[in-house]
């Protein structure tokens, strides 16, 4: 794949908790320089974000009930008006987990789709993270479809704070439950060019990694 298509299938990620104004602005020119789709960031960081990447085709991307999905319906509908008034185009939501693992699918539902309301409202795409690794397979497919049920734009395999991220396997799963339309982000723990590829021929149509400079240096060689 060459290097700028795959540039434009990435979101340049930096999450972390000790991540610092100057780091965001170093991540905003590196997504500059390289064409990435977003960058996905803190809500806090959204209108330093906005300011750096004006003028740029670089999107800004930003979490909602990170990374635990517990915060009320209400709580993640606030953060996504705020997040979206401030200059993010993009909504990475976490599903209420708790819920799905309990049998509470209309809540679950619910919950994605007072989301994905405000966002469509306002002109912004809709990422569902399932978190996976605390998901059976058949909790994945129910959390793809409660997800795509609730008009969600993207379900997305993991936050990158639990204890494993993307794999084949489950972008495979994924993609067999939504179909062709719906978008599907792989994100946690990819490093590599290979790792990215075989994400993409799994069914990914996003990436979400903060390794992306090291990926696109594979896609070089």
């Amino acid at each position: 794949m060459k290097r700028k298509t795959l540039a434009q299938l990435i979101d340049h990620t930096a999450l972390k908790a000790d991540t610092t104004p100057e780091q965001i602005k170093e991540l905003c020119a590196e997504a500059r320089e390289q064409h990435f789709a977003t960058v996905c960031i803190n809500p806090g960081y959204v209108p330093l974000a906005a300011r750096e990447l004006a003028g740029s085709e670089v999107q800004v991307c930003t979490v909602v009930g990170f990374p635990l999905g517990a915060t009320s319906t209400a709580s993640k509908v606030y953060e996504t008006e705020v997040a979206i008034a401030q200059g993010a185009v993009e909504i990475d939501m976490v599903q209420a987990i708790g819920w799905l693992k309990a049998g509470q699918a209309d809540a679950v539902r619910a919950d994605i789709a007072a989301v994905a309301a405000v966002c469509h409202a306002h002109g912004a795409h809709l990422k569902v993270i399932l978190e996976n690794a605390l998901l059976t397979d058949a909790e994945k497919v129910t959390s793809c479809r409660l997800a795509q049920e609730a008009h969600a734009d993207f379900v997305k395999t993991s936050t990158g704070f639990a204890a494993s991220g993307a794999t084949v396997a489950d972008i495979a799963l994924m993609r067999e439950t939504v179909g062709p339309e719906m978008g599907v982000k792989a994100a946690g723990g990819i490093h590599t060019y290979a790792e990215a590829i075989a994400l993409i021929e799994a069914g990914a149509t996003r990436l979400g990694a903060s390794a992306g400079i090291q990926i696109l240096a594979g896609a070089e060689k």
